[in-house]
């Protein structure tokens, strides 16, 4: 391939990126321009792909072609990432090891606080209220390849071992749920008194809640803004502080009441170190370090 990358980018973004307005495809685009790599724009769409097929692909959160790359954001702006792959579970960060002694930490509260308060300017101070938050994706009744089981057996597995405590699971607010997802669910409600169903919240449930439990939802890592421990039973990115559960080994729920980790450490090293900030003046190192990284010859 020559020194040649192409973004396929979906209709407002295509818009905002041929404009120079997106601001992290533009710093993009700047360190391959300085590198003396030429960049076009395509639409997106599946046959796309092969109308330049001497460039490099960039696509957005979507799994990239031979050679190519896909980039997404880290959950909010302006925290992105560039990889070689679209499942988290195989990003670089999940990948590496997490060691809040080497985090500055005066930097790392400073930062902590910041965000939370931008994110969550309306929240309460965080309290425990005696429940489980379990924030529900997709697919409810299947199990996919990056999780230890279903979601509904994950409900089933809290609900045998929180007894007593009340369990919100909440509905994602922009998935669209099958019949039989909903008749499952329906029936456990029906069949647990402390089982409470709802649909979005995530701002009001976070602060309150015990801790939380989900495959791999956000909603887990920004617990963490308020300092809330998670239970994993799938794959993704932010596992390093959490606890991870399957059906063969339940041990966490036995662990979450004392878990405390760095809360602030950990989310400084997420996204101010690991991930590429698009604000701040070194996101281009970080963009060059990536796009290296993933294969693309600059140096």
């Amino acid at each position: 391939m020559s020194n040649r990358a192409a973004f396929y980018l979906e209709p407002s973004l295509l818009k905002s990126a041929r404009a120079g307005e997106h601001n992290f495809i533009a710093r993009v685009v700047g360190v391959l321009d300085q590198a003396g790599w030429s960049v076009d724009f395509h639409p997106e769409a599946e046959d796309a792909l092969g109308t330049d097929r001497d460039a490099r692909a960039l696509v957005h959160m979507a799994p990239p072609p031979p050679g190519g790359l896909t980039f997404r954001r880290v959950y909010q702006y302006p925290f992105w990432q560039i990889e070689t792959t679209a499942e988290r579970w195989h990003w670089h960060t999940a990948k590496s090891v997490f060691s809040p002694e080497t985090v500055p930490e005066p930097e790392a509260n400073r930062f902590f606080i910041f965000w939370r308060k931008r994110m969550f300017p309306e929240a309460a101070t965080q309290t425990q209220n005696g429940f489980v938050y379990i924030p529900l994706q997709g697919k409810l009744t299947k199990r996919r390849s990056f999780q230890s089981c279903s979601p509904i057996e994950m409900i089933e597995h809290v609900l045998d071992r929180a007894p007593g405590k009340r369990i919100v699971a909440a509905l994602h607010p922009k998935e669209d749920y099958s019949k039989a997802d909903l008749e499952a669910l329906e029936k456990l409600e029906a069949r647990y008194p402390l089982l409470t169903l709802t649909t979005g919240g995530m701002e009001h449930l976070l602060p309150d809640c015990d801790y939380v439990v989900t495959m791999n939802s956000a909603a887990g890592f920004f617990g963490y803004f308020f300092e809330k421990p998670c239970i994993l039973f799938g794959d993704i990115d932010f596992h390093h502080i959490a606890l991870g559960a399957t059906p063969g080994d339940l041990s966490a729920f036995d662990k979450i009441e004392s878990h405390a980790p760095d809360y602030a450490r950990y989310v400084w090293w997420f996204w101010q170190h690991m991930s590429i900030n698009a604000g701040r003046p070194e996101a281009e190192d970080q963009i060059r370090d990536a796009l290296i990284r993933g294969g693309w010859p600059l140096e």
